[in-house]
């Protein structure tokens, strides 16, 4: 990290940190991890459910660079709040809660939002293929090249809408696949170094007409998992969050208020 991202982070750090927890009624703070292909926004409407419910939120800005340094990055926002915190993370976000979560600290609860839960050793291109259905490959755009030598992957912007948010208005689809941020694709092919869903209780809920991962893989994550609730929405794509916030903000809710 240079001395810039050092100085952003510190002050980011700064403005994140809540006052002690004090009372038993003092509701966790929800911190929402976004995917790939995605931004902060496509929580909108999950936070406006949150935070009128009086949840405290933070939407974080997902780097995409690497499940360990992803991880280690949200890590450090989540320790350095004083309350207790329930994780949530859509898609590719799912790696970097488990790999962000610590057992012992204050993570009381873990969301897979259309996410997956993985095991030491898998990666999201492992799970994505480890049932039929996905068609993410064919709609990916020509790969970026980086210095480091791997490679950011896109969406093209034409398939978007069809593949990544069919139940969302093609309007708003449009300008997701405009503002969608980029994943390496050495993120989706980086094995987990734990299983954070292990030893902290998880939840799930995702779309019946995902497309990115399979609803099959998506329902065996969530038996392998233990998940304390899961909920599958009827036809809804990838991006359950964006098309159905309320259903999303429930179940997170319901993690919230369990002991």
């Amino acid at each position: 990290m240079n001395t810039t991202a050092k100085v952003i982070f510190a002050l980011g750090a700064a403005l994140l940190a809540a006052a002690p927890a004090s009372g038993a009624d003092v509701k966790p703070t929800v911190v929402l991890v976004h995917g790939a292909f995605a931004d902060g926004s496509s929580w909108n409407g999950v936070i406006a459910n949150l935070e009128k419910d009086g949840y405290p939120v933070i939407a974080v800005a997902n780097p995409l660079r690497g499940v360990e340094s992803d991880g280690d990055y949200v890590r450090r926002i989540i320790e350095n709040l004083n309350r207790p915190v329930v994780l949530v993370g859509h898609s590719y976000g799912g790696h970097v809660i488990s790999e962000a979560a610590s057992p012992g600290g204050n993570v009381k609860a873990l969301v897979f939002v259309a996410a997956f839960a993985p095991e030491k050793g898998e990666s999201a291109a492992s799970l994505s293929g480890k049932f039929p259905g996905s068609t993410l490959a064919p709609t990916l755009a020509k790969p970026v090249a980086l210095e480091s030598d791997t490679k950011d992957l896109y969406i093209q912007q034409d398939k978007f809408h069809d593949q990544f948010a069919a139940d969302v208005s093609v309007k708003d689809a449009a300008l997701m696949a405009a503002a969608q941020r980029p994943v390496t694709e050495a993120a989706l092919n980086e094995p987990a170094n734990g299983a954070a869903w292990k030893s902290i209780p998880s939840w799930f809920v995702y779309g019946g007409a995902d497309k990115n991962i399979p609803p099959r893989a998506l329902g065996w994550m969530a038996e392998r998992a233990k998940s304390k609730e899961t909920v599958v929405v009827k036809g809804a794509s990838h991006v359950v969050m964006v098309s159905h916030p309320d259903r999303v903000a429930k179940v997170i809710e319901d993690a919230a208020k369990a002991n």
